[in-house]
């Protein structure tokens, strides 16, 4: 069995009693700190510290780099001005999802992406698979950039004190390149995955110590704490935010994921655009959905949901929201029975229990 892989942050985990890591993807990774409940919490009402270096970082450059990436992905390459960056996907030709990732246009034939650890080495040897004959150079930077993301109501006033960027003037999705963050060169990027404002900062592993106890320190006053994955899970769970392998998959199209508005359909062809083209068309035969349990219980991934005594879907996320105090789940259903109020079974230790569509997502953040 070869070792789990370490992010350049692992050191740190043991100075909190309570961490507790596990494998996850290949990656040795922290599930917690000090509780999934507290670092929700502290999230929604505060700030969290999450290490998500295991993330991958890919650079595309080249005279026929846009080219390459509008073919390559769903949305709008063409729409990004230098210093902007948006979510996209990758797909197969049958619709299916390679990936979803988030594309930076870092200036005039530079780009980065940024995919998902467990796809890392899949969704590179599917760009290379495509690269043309040239104009296009891709060059994975992942084992050498550490990524760290500070996510919550109180985010920019902590970055605010280890950083002279006008934080206020930086708009969601877009990044400044090179920003001084506790003294050391970042990428500084406002975008994140928990459904609060906040800032993801990619930058050297060499940089690991001065960024983690430079942001610890300057979050002290503000309640800023370290998250792990238990808490990354339940809040981009709350706001509706896909993970793949559950939301997305191979066999998931981003159309059936609710993830219409980042596939630009009347944009220069891409792969997977007809399949998706003709799913828009006849009506997509799935749809992801919010439920509620009415029943005592709590729905897991990839339990059964029934109607009219047959399966037609499955959970793919559920737990008892942190927030609400809900027990809510999103599932993968027949179209037909995704209305708002449609009452739906979820088969939980061999017994169905009722449960009803309800609206989705579950949280959004107070303006």
């Amino acid at each position: 069995m070869s070792a789990l892989k370490r992010t350049p942050f692992f050191a740190f985990y043991s100075a909190y009693p309570e961490s507790r890591s596990i494998d996850f993807g290949g990656w040795e990774l922290p599930v917690q700190f000090a509780g999934i409940q507290k670092e929700h919490e502290a999230v929604r009402s505060r700030a969290g510290l999450f290490d998500v270096s295991h993330m991958g970082e890919f650079m595309v450059t080249g005279s026929g780099a846009e080219a390459y990436l509008q073919r390559m992905t769903t949305n709008d390459v063409g729409r990004l001005a230098d210093g902007q960056a948006q979510y996209s996907l990758l797909c197969y030709p049958d619709g299916g999802t390679v990936d979803d990732l988030l594309v930076y246009r870092l200036g005039e034939g530079r780009y980065m992406l940024v995919v998902n650890a467990s796809n890392i080495g899949k969704d590179f040897q599917w760009l290379q698979d495509h690269l043309p004959e040239s104009g296009v150079e891709l060059t994975d930077r992942s084992e050498e950039t550490l990524l760290l993301a500070v996510q919550g109501p109180h985010a920019e006033r902590i970055i605010s004190e280890v950083t002279d960027v006008p934080l206020a003037d930086l708009k969601p999705f877009h990044f400044v390149e090179r920003a001084a963050v506790c003294g050391v060169e970042v990428l500084l990027s406002r975008t994140g995955y928990t459904g609060e404002d906040g800032f993801e900062l990619y930058a050297p592993v060499d940089a690991a110590a001065a960024l983690w106890n430079g942001l610890l320190e300057a979050g002290s006053a503000h309640g800023l704490m370290p998250a792990g994955l238990g808490a990354r899970d339940t809040l981009r769970f709350e706001a509706k935010l896909p993970l793949y392998g559950q939301e997305l998959s191979q066999d998931i199209s981003p159309l059936e994921a609710g993830l219409g508005f980042f596939v630009k359909l009347d944009k220069a062809d891409f792969i997977g655009r007809e399949a998706l083209l003709a799913q828009k068309e006849q009506g997509v035969p799935r749809r992801l959905v919010g439920i509620e349990m009415i029943d005592r219980g709590i729905p897991r991934s990839h339990y059964p949901v029934y109607a009219g005594g047959q399966q037609i879907g499955e959970i793919t996320t559920g737990t008892q929201s942190p927030t609400l105090k809900r027990n809510l789940g999103l599932a993968l259903v027949d179209a037909r029975y995704g209305e708002i109020g449609t009452e739906l079974e979820v088969e939980i230790r061999g017994k169905r229990l009722k449960a009803a569509v309800v609206k989705a997502p579950f949280y959004k953040k107070s303006r």
